[in-house]
């Protein structure tokens, strides 16, 4: 009998007792009690993906140690770095008051009842592969911010159990994202975390999710779908359980001091669990965060100003996006369009998509780094329709605006020429919609001085930090990043093929 059935039949059992004496006769023959509140309702809960946390100190490792001492038969606790693993360690030791089978090389507990405890690491990108093949019932990640969407996406993946009746599930534990590169978080758990979302839930809520792609698609608790091979898809649960220093009262005012001393934002972030607060920037980043919230503060859902450009971010199959970002005079960008690759395997799927979207005869900036965008390219122009080629490793002939220093090239244009028009001091117009993986892919980048003026960090780079492409950051880049030519073709162009702004056609078999 697992504990939650046997708190269950207590519950049932008529008696005066008040509920929180039953839970703890409930948990009386356990290797770890969870405290009342928070912490309990956590290890309750029956969401396939739990996110518990937010502040300091409330007791989120213990969490994850509890739920593998008591409930679960192969578990793993993963930390972002292999050196960070050590207090997971004391911290398990302190609880069985010994370091009896415990293995300090390959670090784990072989404990009684056939009981497995593995601590495991994820550095680099590549490290995610070493879990194929590794089933656990409990997934648990120490910090889950300092993780990329990909690795905890592929490690979720061997959560499982051959034993009949065991419970599998995921535990992420940590705080707010510090940093652009954590905020896919804030976007898998947007319901709870995301305070521009428009259905928020409850924390402890269940809600119900499936991926499209690499989006998070949130659906009825009864919705059933299809994969491509005709397998039915079953939609999987999350919650988010908010949890303060003050929840824990094992740690006392002297660890309180210690965080209310932190500087801001992060003294927000571990004392409050506050998901919203300005982000800790990298050095050297080309597009200040602040910067770019404020630009999301002007944005409104609706415009009449004309649109001017759209950038595209073509991806031909695989696992990236295809993006489309439309830019309206004034320098309002409207909300982007995304694809998953694989429904954009060519340049006439892609090309189809530009004219669905296009509005106003407006210029088509795309992006022809890596050689995708040649064959949309292609189709547009052979149709008249106009369009640019990105190229970001031309020749820079730019200045910035200020110290009047060169680019190295036109991606490093283009880039610092888009953080200068969102520069507080020049009263900027830029209004960006509400997108946490857009947020993320602007500020991710970061640059140095080199003798031939300034160069961004490359892509291949930022890709391993972020665990993906910046599609989204690169398709505003696109949009903003080159001089409109000659709309009036184009304009030309849309009534002879009836597209525009009454227009939700497919063009060339789309």
């Amino acid at each position: 009998m697992s504990q939650l059935d046997e708190l269950l039949s207590l519950l049932e059992t008529p008696s005066g007792k008040h509920a929180a004496t039953m839970a703890a006769e409930a948990t009386k023959n356990y290797r770890w009690t969870p405290n009342p509140g928070p912490q309990t309702e956590a290890y309750f809960s029956e969401a396939d993906e739990l996110f518990y946390g937010g502040g300091a100190g409330g007791g989120k490792t213990d969490l994850e140690i509890g739920l593998a001492l008591n409930e679960h038969d192969r578990s793993k606790i993963y930390r972002r770095e292999g050196t960070d693993l050590g207090s997971i360690v004391d911290r398990t030791t302190e609880i069985l008051g010994s370091t009896d089978g415990f293995n300090a090389t390959t670090k784990r507990w072989r404990l009684g009842d056939d009981k497995l405890l593995e601590l495991g690491s994820c550095v680099h990108e590549k490290d995610k592969f070493s879990e194929q093949g590794r089933p656990h019932d409990l997934k648990a990640f120490d910090e889950i911010t300092q993780f990329t969407r990909t690795q905890y996406e592929y490690i979720i993946g061997w959560n499982r159990s051959t034993r009949a009746g065991q419970r599998c599930r995921v535990v992420c534990a940590g705080n707010p994202p510090s940093t652009p590169e954590g905020q896919w978080v804030k976007e898998c758990w947007a319901p709870w975390l995301d305070k521009t979302y428009p259905n928020p839930a409850k924390p402890g809520e269940l809600r119900w999710f499936t991926n499209d792609g690499s989006k998070t698609v949130w659906v009825d608790e009864h919705w059933r779908g299809t994969d491509a091979d005709g397998n039915e898809i079953i939609p999987k649960s999350r919650t988010f359980i908010p949890a303060l220093l003050s929840d824990n009262p094992e740690l006392g005012s002297d660890y309180r001091s210690k965080v209310q001393a932190m500087p801001e934002p992060l003294r927000s972030q571990l004392l409050y669990g506050d998901f919203n607060v300005a982000e800790e920037d990298q050095a050297n980043q080309v597009v200040p965060t602040a910067w770019v919230r404020a630009a999301q503060e002007r944005w409104k859902p609706e415009t009449d100003a004309m649109m001017m450009t759209m950038g595209a971010d073509i991806a031909q199959g695989g696992g990236d996006e295809t993006v489309l970002s439309p830019l309206h005079e004034g320098g309002y960008f409207a909300k982007q369009i995304v694809k998953p690759g694989v429904e954009t395997p060519g340049g006439p799927e892609a090309a189809s998509l530009v004219v669905i979207n296009v509005r106003g005869g407006a210029q088509i900036n795309i992006d022809m780094g890596g050689g995708y965008g040649q064959s949309t390219y292609d189709h547009l122009t052979e149709n008249n329709i106009l369009c640019e080629k990105m190229v970001p490793a031309g020749k820079s002939n730019e200045r910035t605006k200020v110290g009047d220093l060169e680019f190295v090239n036109r991606r490093a244009e283009w880039h610092w020429k888009f953080r200068e028009a969102l520069d507080p001091k020049d009263s900027p117009t830029i209004a960006l919609p509400p997108d946490e993986r857009m947020v993320a892919d602007l500020c991710a980048p970061t640059w140095m001085l080199t003798p031939r003026g300034i160069q961004i960090e490359s892509k291949e780079h930022i890709k391993k930090r972020l665990g993906r492409s910046p599609d989204r950051g690169d398709s505003i880049i696109m949009a903003h990043g080159a001089e409109r030519l000659d709309v009036e073709k184009n304009k030309s162009i849309e009534l002879m093929l009836g597209v525009g702004a009454h227009a939700n056609a497919g063009w060339m078999g789309a």
